[in-house]
């Protein structure tokens, strides 16, 4: 009986498509939904914070002059990977990142435990002339990032609109923005952003006091 049913389907080709169809359909969502529920579960650490005014002008000018297609900024839990970068990277330290970083595209080493590794006269330097620093870098250099100034008005913008997404915002942070960024240029806001990767966004974990009490009830 099972027999003729497939017989049926097999010389009905509308019938097979659409079967094949279906069963693509509930494959592809088992694969997917499970990783939607996941991402809306990723809650930010208390000492992670959304970007600053200026590191969020330098974190659209580094998306903007395509930086993510040559650096990524996710470290795998493999050891020669934690050995040359630093920890491993964790959804929660991208909790901000809309879109997030991680990428796979390594042309220039990793990024995401960058901050504090150079000066930023250093940073500075190389964004002006890589190969000046590092003669057999590749990488291009943005010399008009120096004269281009910041608009506070747009950067206040933003901030509206990530406090709608959920990033906690608040009036004052929001008012304060164009005062914050005034004078200063997208190089002194690439530098930052590019500074405090690792740093300002790194989930800490959990420390226990060292004088609570071990089960049986005795001091450590």
């Amino acid at each position: 009986m099972a027999y003729r049913h497939f017989e049926f389907v097999e010389k009905h080709v509308w019938l097979l498509g659409i079967l094949t169809a279906v069963m693509v359909s509930l494959g592809g969502l088992a694969e997917v939904l499970p990783l939607f529920v996941e991402a809306r579960s990723v809650k930010p650490p208390e000492n992670v914070k959304p970007y600053d005014p200026l590191r969020l002008a330098g974190r659209d000018v580094y998306v903007r002059e395509g930086c993510y297609l040559c650096h990524s900024q996710m470290i795998r839990t493999l050891r020669f990977e934690t050995q040359r970068y630093g920890r491993f990277s964790t959804a929660e330290e991208s909790a901000y990142d809309r879109p997030f970083q991680w990428g796979s595209k390594r042309t220039g080493p990793d990024l995401a435990r960058v901050g504090g590794k150079y000066s930023d006269d250093w940073q500075r330097k190389h964004l002006l002339a890589p190969q000046a620093l590092v003669p057999e870098s590749n990488m291009p250099a943005y010399p008009w990032l120096a004269s281009a100034a910041i608009d506070g008005n747009d950067i206040a913008a933003r901030m509206r609109t990530l406090r709608k997404l959920g990033d906690p915002y608040t009036d004052a942070d929001i008012a304060g923005a164009a005062a914050a960024v005034e004078g200063r240029t997208e190089l002194d806001a690439l530098v930052a952003y590019l500074q405090g990767l690792g740093i300002a966004n790194e989930p800490q974990p959990v420390r226990t006091s060292a004088l609570a009490p071990s089960a049986d009830g005795r001091q450590p």
